[in-house]
This record gives C-alpha cells, sequence and structure tokens, in this order.
C-alpha cells in the first residue's frame, strides 16, 4: 500500500459535482486513488507534500495532440499559411521521420505538457514513415509518466487520388485496419486505473475514404474503443465536404457512424446550429484547440453554445506546428479570451474554462474517474505556487487562469509524482531535448 497526503492547500479546487473550492484542505491519495478530501487528514507512513501558498486542481486534460509535431515548431514556410496550404508544406518534412523521431518528439511534448499541469492527454498519430509506429508514442509516454490516449490515425487517399497528402504518406486501408487491431489487443486497458487506452482515428474526410470511416467505426465498437478525427476546421473544410460529399461535415459524420458518446471529433469551429444540436442529442465530444485555431487562421469555435446545448467539450493543444506550444493551461486561458472577445465579458469564466480544462476534458475522453477531485477518482493532481511573481497582488488565487503561474510546481498521476519543484522526476529531460534539436536540425 502507497499513501501520498497532499496537506494545507490554500485553495483546493475540486471541480466535484458541487463545484466546491476549499481553504486550507487536504488530499489523501492511496494506491492511485483519492481516499479522502478535508481537513486535518493524517497519514502513518505517506509522503506528505506540503501545499501552503498554492493552488490544487485535478490534474489537467488534453483531448488533441499531434506529439510527432514538436520536431517542426515555427517551420518558416509554413509560419504563415492556411491549413491546407500548411499540411501541404509539412508533409514532406514529416515524410522523413522514423521511429527515433517518433519516440524523442513524443518524449519532449509529453514533458511540456506535464510541466503545464496535464495528466491525461490524447495524441492523434496518422502517419508512419520509415517503420515508424504507435508503438514508439506509447513506449515515450510509458517512460514520462503521463496517462495516455493514443489514437491510430490514418491517411489512405493521397494526391494521385484527389486527396491531400502525398501519396508516399498513406496506407492501405486493409493494412490500416489490420495495425488498429494489433495495437488495440497489445496496448489497450479499459480498467479504471488504465495508464493507455487507445482509440482509433482516421485523420479527416479529405484524407481517408468514405469506406475507411466507416468500417473504422464498426471496428472500434467491436473492439469496445473510442473514436477520433478532425472535422469542420476551417472554411475549406467545409467546401470540400459540400463539394465531395454534397453535406456539411456534420451531416457526413452522422451518416457514417460517426456520432455518439464514444466519439470526439478536433476543432469544430464551422459548426452550424444544427450540428451543435446533433452533437448534443448524441453526446458526440469536441475538443477545442484555440490556440491552432488562431495560428492558422480557422476562426473562433462556438464553444459558448456548444456548451449550452450540451455538447461535452474539452481542451486540445494541437500538434505543435500549429500552436507552436503544449501548455495546457494557456490554452485554457486562451479558450476564455476568444469566447470573451467573440461574445462579451461576461461568456466565459475563468473556473469555466478550468472546469472544460479539468473534468470537461476526462468527460470527452470517457474517464469520468479523472479530471475531477473527488473520493473514488483517480490521483491526478496539479500544484500550482501562487507565492511568486505572477500571481503577486491577486485577490482570488483560485481564478488561475486570470493570474497565476502557467507551470506546476508538483504534478501526481495516479499518486505518482511526475514533476517535482518544477522539474521532471521520470527520465532526463535536457537529454531528450538536445537529441530532439539535433533531430530538427538534420531535418532542415
Amino acid at each position: 500500500m502507497t499513501e501520498v497526503l497532499i496537506r494545507g492547500a490554500d485553495h483546493l479546487v475540486t471541480m466535484d459535482d458541487a463545484r466546491r473550492v476549499l481553504a486550507g484542505a487536504d488530499i489523501l491519495i492511496r494506491d492511485g486513488v483519492i481516499v479522502d478530501v478535508g481537513h486535518g487528514l493524517t497519514t502513518s507512513s505517506g509522503e506528505v507534500v506540503l501545499a501552503t501558498g498554492c493552488v490544487v486542481t485535478p490534474g489537467l486534460v488534453n483531448t488533441h495532440h499531434h506529439l510527432y509535431q514538436t520536431l517542426t515548431r515555427a517551420v518558416p514556410a509554413a509560419q504563415d499559411a492556411l491549413l491546407f496550404g500548411w499540411l501541404q508544406t509539412l508533409y514532406p518534412i514529416w515524410s522523413r521521420f522514423g521511429p527515433e523521431h517518433m519516440f524523442v518528439s513524443a518524449q519532449v511534448g509529453l514533458s511540456e505538457l506535464a510541466l503545464s499541469g496535464c495528466t491525461l492527454t490524447s495524441d492523434h498519430l496518422y502517419l508512419f514513415p520509415n517503420g515508424a509506429r504507435l508503438d514508439d508514442t506509447i513506449e515515450a509516454a510509458r517512460e514520462v509518466g503521463l496517462r495516455f490516449q493514443p489514437t491510430r490515425g490514418a491517411m489512405s487517399i493521397g494526391v494521385s487520388d484527389g486527396g491531400l497528402p502525398p501519396d508516399a504518406l498513406v496506407e492501405a486501408e486493409t493494412a490500416i485496419l489490420e495495425d488498429c487491431i494489433r495495437v488495440i489487443d497489445a496496448f489497450h486497458d479499459g480498467s479504471e486505473s488504465s495508464m493507455c487506452r487507445v482509440g482509433v482515428a482516421p485523420c479527416s474526410p479529405f484524407s481517408v475514404s468514405r469506406e475507411l470511416m466507416r468500417d473504422a467505426a464498426i471496428l472500434a465498437r467491436d473492439k469496445g474503443v473510442m473514436m477520433h478525427t478532425h472535422l469542420a476546421e476551417n472554411d475549406e473544410d467545409i467546401a470540400y465536404s459540400l463539394s465531395q460529399f454534397g453535406c456539411r461535415p456534420g451531416e457526413y459524420a452522422e451518416s457514417l457512424g460517426w456520432v455518439g458518446p464514444d466519439v470526439w471529433h478536433a476543432h469544430c469551429v464551422k459548426l452550424d446550429a444544427s450540428e451543435i444540436a446533433l452533437f448534443a442529442q448524441t453526446k458526440t465530444g469536441v475538443a477545442h484547440c484555440p490556440c491552432s485555431n488562431c495560428r492558422l487562421g480557422s476562426g473562433i469555435a462556438p464553444v459558448r453554445a456548444m456548451r449550452d446545448a450540451g455538447v461535452p467539450v474539452g481542451l486540445g493543444v494541437d500538434g505543435s506546428a500549429s500552436n507552436d506550444a503544449g501548455n495546457l493551461v494557456a490554452e485554457a486561458r486562451q479558450a476564455m479570451l476568444l469566447q470573451r472577445v467573440a461574445f462579451g465579458a461576461d461568456a466565459m469564466s475563468a473556473m469555466e474554462a478550468l472546469e472544460i480544462a479539468t473534468r470537461g476534458g476526462a468527460d470527452v475522453l470517457g474517464r469520468p474517474e479523472c479530471g475531477r477531485i473527488a473520493i473514488g477518482a483517480r490521483g491526478d493532481i496539479a500544484i500550482w505556487d501562487v507565492s511568486g511573481v505572477a500571481s503577486a497582488g491577486s485577490w482570488d488565487p483560485a481564478a488561475l487562469l486570470l493570474a497565476g503561474p502557467t507551470t506546476v510546481r508538483d504534478l501526481f498521476v495516479e499518486g505518482r509524482q511526475v514533476v517535482r519543484d518544477g522539474h521532471m522526476l521520470t527520465f532526463d529531460l535536457t537529454k531528450a531535448v538536445q537529441r530532439q534539436n539535433v533531430l530538427a536540425r538534420a531535418l532542415q
């Protein structure tokens, strides 16, 4: 039996069902599970972590990423391009990746997330050049120590068949489905304590066939795993759907079985009222990626309308070639600011944005045992030191997104400490960053 007692948090933002914020409270974690939340808690043999001067929150949850892209930040030719042109610039670079590129970029990207308070992240890997496999990112997550939901993505329609990706990066659809089965059987763990759950994720409607979308949905439901793809990201995306499929993206998704509580779509910037109603009715999730949407000029997703309608919404940092950062608490602040600039200063509070970044994302990923601090939830905890300059003068430190640090002091995943005093504990991040930069220079 292992115990950790987090003691005396100035502000404990629980995100429990009552959305309580407790003063001077403690959390007791035993064997990876929160067993008590309150005041004056004790442990006879466990580690005691003092949280005086700190805000404590549930670990943040990232619902959309492309970890391999941490090797291609700020590529000059792609810095000012819209989505389709951005992709066409980067595809030839990504085609030169191999297993080491995937592993190291995942190590660095996962560490960046951890330092920003993230304990649970998905990843969407949809290209596998030169022997790269989903296994490479799963091994990186195991080493870093984050709770991981990798999705086996795919592209099957190349340029010669009217798609966007180069032919060298697409795969045969039979091989795609066979490898989905392989990685699910090898790595998927559906238990509440799971550190790895695998999903099925054809890249997008403009890079796979209608048949693959339908077959992937059938396979995912047969295996009992979740489904993920990009949808309605920008005006080009809508135009492609109307010209190629004769309908809007939401209608296309529904026709192929891509709605339901086991499905979440990335971006959804251009959903209309009927599509929002469809997603609300079917409890189809959305990964909102505000920084990437700004960077690529895609627009402002109608998150206020989605939330009001009952659509499950979580946050995603998206890939670091389009963000170009992977800081999840900064992403939450950006989500709040965008809804305010679009719909008014009262459109989204700091606490609502933090809710989207915690229990909102956990619910989208089918993990209601994560994203909240409550008895029976998993021991995924972020501790934020609010005694420094970023919070100086704040009247409400619990409003972390208005005035507060963007990196954690400490981070626990399943009750195990991953970050201490702002540094990774689980592996040598400095060495990984050095190797990352060597790989990036070689790609240049």
